[in-house]
């Protein structure tokens, strides 16, 4: 299988472990050009604009020029070259697993807008207690849909919330959240076993 796509690239960036975690699923890997690019919020990058204006990573490049952006679009477009089964056709499954998709997307927009905010010089406490309450709110519910995380098929659903507890280990190891929700801990350590999942692993580099 030849390489006949570019992949906008960060290991640091969870939303391009979506992408990447989705390839390897896949088995689309061997078809990913990775191209190391940085997508830093105060410095555009003109090579990243050049495929997409906004400077946002994912971006992917297909075989014909076209782009596709963000890891929404990339990771559904990838299932559906694959004719994979991560996003499910329909009924409830498919609803179900598009929920935790979003929930998964949203807690890490969240968990991101939190680290930016406690990294200024002066960040409003108000912003970081509400940003610390609705994770914990997260984490919580989440928790009660352990089990029901566990006997659903794999989807898109559990390779998002993969991603953001995962990036809840990255950047807020502090937090301590498997005290939190001890049985999403227990769901999460088994979704950790996966290769797809120890491949991908953000790295600091």
């Amino acid at each position: 299988m030849s390489t006949t796509m570019k992949l906008h690239w960060s290991p640091k960036s969870p939303y391009v472990r979506k992408v990447m975690i989705c390839a390897h699923e896949l088995g689309l890997l061997p078809k990913l050009e990775l191209v190391r690019s940085v997508a830093a919020m105060l410095k555009p990058n003109p090579s990243l604009m050049a495929d997409n204006p906004l400077s946002k990573i994912p971006t992917l490049v297909r075989e014909d020029g076209s782009t596709l952006f963000d890891s929404i679009v990339i990771c559904e477009y990838l299932n559906d070259l694959a004719g994979g089964t991560l996003f499910p056709p329909q009924g409830d499954a498919r609803w179900q697993a598009l929920r935790w998709h979003a929930l998964g997307d949203g807690l890490l927009d969240m968990l991101i807008l939190w680290r930016n905010e406690r990294e200024r010089e002066h960040p409003l406490e108000a912003l970081l207690d509400a940003f610390e309450l609705k994770t914990r709110a997260s984490l919580k519910l989440l928790d009660t849909e352990a089990e029901a995380l566990g006997a659903a098929p794999f989807s898109i659903g559990h390779v998002t919330l993969g991603c953001a507890l995962g990036y809840l280990d990255y950047r807020f190891g502090a937090l301590g959240w498997r005290e939190l929700a001890p049985r999403l801990a227990d769901w999460f350590a088994t979704l950790c076993d996966r290769p797809s999942f120890q491949a991908t692993e953000p790295v600091d580099g």
